[in-house]
């Protein structure tokens, strides 16, 4: 074989070898290409899916928003409801109180009135009580009670200091709710000290008259042992 068949030779290796390279990277190119498209469609399909999934959700989300605002509408309106058919059974009631007190009113001016006033009165009682209401007391010579009594003022008073003196006017209470606290005024002690000076002078005259009548009592001992004696 001469030089030139060899170099013939060599060159067809050559140009054999190239185009297996090139016909063995032509289908992976293919693959890639097909892989890549197949998963860009199962992403545009995962996409899809979350899309109408957050589409159900924004529209159940709506739905029970407006389940909501329908649900405190209602209970809005029965709450009202409720409160006026409370308020009208009061006031059924307190008409008849009312009544009772117009009748009283229309008798005859010499006629005494007191014994109907007096009547009406615990039966206005008796309604309050229905409705859980109580008279909060106020007593002088107690200490007030800032969350139960309102001190008006502060006046001169036998009674201790900063305790009642006078009240004014009573306060109610509906269950724990204080609904109108009582008014009172409160003493600055001023005459309580006078008080008990003018106590402590009346106890002292009082000792000093048993004393004299101790005295005369021995005195007319004395004299009438003396007569005895003659």
């Amino acid at each position: 074989m001469t030089d030139q068949d060899v170099d013939s030779a060599d060159r067809e290796s050559t140009e054999d070898t190239d185009g297996s390279e090139d016909t063995d990277g032509q289908p992976d190119e293919e693959w890639d290409r097909e892989q890549f498209e197949n998963r860009v469609v199962e992403l545009e399909a995962q996409l899809t899916e979350l899309e109408a999934e957050n589409e159900d959700l924004e529209e159940r989300l709506a739905r029970k928003q407006a389940d909501f605002q329908n649900y405190k509408r209602r209970q809005k309106q029965q709450l009202a409801q409720e409160k006026e058919r409370a308020t009208e059974d009061l006031v059924e009631r307190l008409l008849d109180v009312r009544d009772n007190l117009e009748r009283a009113l229309e008798q005859d001016e010499d006629v005494d009135i007191r014994d109907g006033v007096e009547s009406t009165l615990e039966q206005f009682d008796q309604q309050l009580a229905r409705e859980n209401v109580e008279r909060i007391t106020a007593t002088v010579g107690e200490v007030p009670d800032p969350h139960r009594h309102e001190v008006l003022a502060t006046i001169a008073s036998t009674q201790p200091a900063n305790t009642i003196a006078q009240v004014h006017r009573p306060g109610y209470l509906m269950g724990e709710k204080v609904l109108r606290s009582a008014q009172v005024a409160v003493s600055d002690g001023s005459l309580a000290e006078e008080d008990e000076s003018t106590a402590d002078n009346e106890e002292s005259a009082t000792e000093d008259d048993s004393t004299t009548e101790s005295e005369d009592s021995t005195t007319d001992g004395e004299e009438s042992t003396s007569e005895d004696e003659k």
